[in-house]
């Protein structure tokens, strides 16, 4: 795989689909997304997976191991996340009251844990950068005693800003863990756009338009986002590696606006 092959596209459709797979691409995540229409029902089991089923908006139930929740969420960009950790083996049932859309992030772990629920008030939300890049990132499953693997959260760039700026990545190229991520998007008003930019330091390089709906695979490489005036941009990204602590590495030629 080279970064020109990391942008991936599926249509939404009623019930689960898949967007990417482990195997085709990635080495270790896999993303479905779900809609439904009101009254149905949709169950999901990941043998072997721990997963993170994010509602992005709608209402109705999540149920697990003899669990059931009420969920709702009017969207992503005006409402933190509400979000299920799912174990290994376990089945997960959606069922919807009103139209609903859900994205679930899985990799291969190992058992043990209980399914758990964070809700809005449980997510801690931090307002990082500077003008020109500054964003919302709420920590959904980040440090967690609960997931074994997978690390979970949103960010939402204003109209105008970058984020994952500086650009960093986290290759093992220079010495950091390495980890493999996905972003998954979402534009407000949805007729926008953002830009994905990715690129090594030996000149490899790419640049995606990503629209609501898309995600792209960063398998390694720096990867900031742009935001365009008029547009706010949110994504979802899931990290899998070599450790749960997150650890990166910035662009030297970037680090300097740091001190603006």
């Amino acid at each position: 795989m080279t970064l020109a092959d990391t942008l991936y596209r599926q249509p939404r459709r009623e019930g689960w689909h898949p967007i990417q797979r482990r195997g085709a691409g990635a080495r270790e995540l896999t993303t479905l997304r779900l809609r439904l229409s009101p009254g149905a029902r949709a169950p999901l089991t990941m043998p072997g997976d721990e997963s993170v089923l994010v509602l992005q908006q709608g209402s109705g139930t999540f149920t697990c191991a003899g669990h059931t929740w009420n969920v709702s969420r009017a969207d992503v960009f005006n409402e933190s996340a509400t979000a299920l950790f799912v174990p290994p083996g376990e089945e997960v049932s959606v069922a919807a009251t009103t139209e609903l859309e859900a994205l679930l992030v899985a990799t291969p772990a190992p058992g043990g844990s209980a399914p758990l629920l964070r809700t809005p008030a449980e997510i801690p939300v931090q307002h990082r950068g500077k003008p020109g890049y500054e964003r919302d990132v709420r920590e959904i499953f980040v440090g967690d005693a609960h997931a074994r693997r997978i690390v979970v959260g949103e960010t939402i760039n204003a109209p105008g800003n970058w984020s994952s700026y500086p650009p960093h990545k986290h290759d093992g190229r220079d010495g950091e863990p390495v980890f493999e991520e996905v972003y998954y998007y979402r534009i407000d008003p949805p007729n926008g756009f953002g830009l994905q930019a990715l690129y090594t330091g030996d000149g490899e390089q790419a640049t995606h338009q990503v629209h609501d709906g898309d995600l792209v695979l960063l398998p390694y490489g720096y990867h900031p986002v742009s935001a365009p005036p008029g547009y706010r941009l949110y994504y979802l990204w899931a990290i899998v590696g070599e450790t749960r602590k997150l650890s990166i590495y910035e662009d030297p030629e970037f680090t300097w606006v740091h001190e603006r």
